[in-house]
């Protein structure tokens, strides 16, 4: 299957889906993966629709900075 047939398939059955049983699709904060800057450790964080750069505090340190 290629990946053009696939994608006309997930919008056929979406379609059908939100006809028959009301199925709402909702955009939600997008979750991001961040490396400390100055201790590399790991940090997650949730960013708002449409936002570029993101400030965030390490956990592990509590280095203020910013995401890429």
């Amino acid at each position: 299957m290629s990946k053009q047939s696939m994608r006309e398939e997930a919008e056929r059955l979406i379609r059908e889906t939100m006809e028959k049983r009301n199925l709402v699709i909702k955009q939600g904060s997008t979750r991001i993966d961040a490396v400390c800057g100055k201790c590399g450790a790991p940090n997650r964080l949730a960013a708002e629709r449409g936002a570029a750069r993101v400030k965030f505090t390490c956990k592990n340190c509590g280095h203020r900075q910013e995401t890429l």
